[in-house]
C-alpha cells in the first residue's frame, strides 16, 4: 500500500504558529480529497538536508512507499534542491503536489534564498564563536 504524505516544514521554532497552520491547511486539502495521509515536519532550515523528516520523507520514497508527496509551497520541500527530490520521487513514481502554486517574481525568490543562506551562515558563525568563547574562558578558569 502507497501513501499520501502532506510535508510541512519552518525554518524555526519561533514559526511553531505557522507550522500549525501549515499542518491544517494540508490536512483540510488531503481530507478533501478522500485519500488515507499522514504529515511529516520539521522545524529547521530549508538547507538543511539532514532534517529527521525530510530523510524519512526520502526514505520512505526510495522503499516505493508513497505515492504523493503534497507541499503547501515548493520551498517548504527544500530551498535549493527541490529538483533533485522530485526526480528521486519520480524514479519510484512518487508525485509532488505543490498546493499554492503561485509565481514569484526571479527578484523576489533571489532575495529570499540570500536572506536564507545568509541567516544559516550568521547561525553557524555565531555558534562557532560562541563554542570558541566558552573554551577560551574553560582554559583561563583552568590557568587561574
Amino acid at each position: 500500500k502507497r501513501i499520501t504524505i502532506g510535508y510541512c516544514r519552518v525554518s524555526s521554532h519561533k514559526q511553531k504558529d505557522d507550522l500549525e497552520r501549515q499542518i491544517d491547511n494540508v490536512k483540510t486539502y488531503l481530507l478533501a480529497k478522500g485519500q488515507p495521509f499522514e504529515v511529516i515536519s520539521d522545524i529547521d532550515s530549508g538547507i538543511n538536508y539532514k532534517k529527521k523528516g525530510l530523510q524519512e520523507l526520502i526514505r520512505r520514497i526510495s522503499q516505493n512507499q508513497v505515492e504523493k508527496v503534497v507541499v503547501l509551497y515548493k520551498d517548504r520541500l527544500l530551498r535549493f534542491g527541490f529538483e533533485l527530490i522530485e526526480y528521486i520521487a519520480s524514479l519510484y513514481n512518487c508525485e509532488i503536489e505543490i498546493i499554492d502554486n503561485t509565481e514569484k517574481s526571479e527578484q523576489q525568490e533571489l532575495v529570499e534564498d540570500l536572506v536564507q543562506i545568509i541567516t544559516v551562515f550568521s547561525c553557524k558563525l555565531q555558534g562557532k564563536r560562541a563554542d570558541k568563547a566558552k573554551k577560551l574562558i574553560r582554559e583561563l578558569i583552568q590557568e587561574e
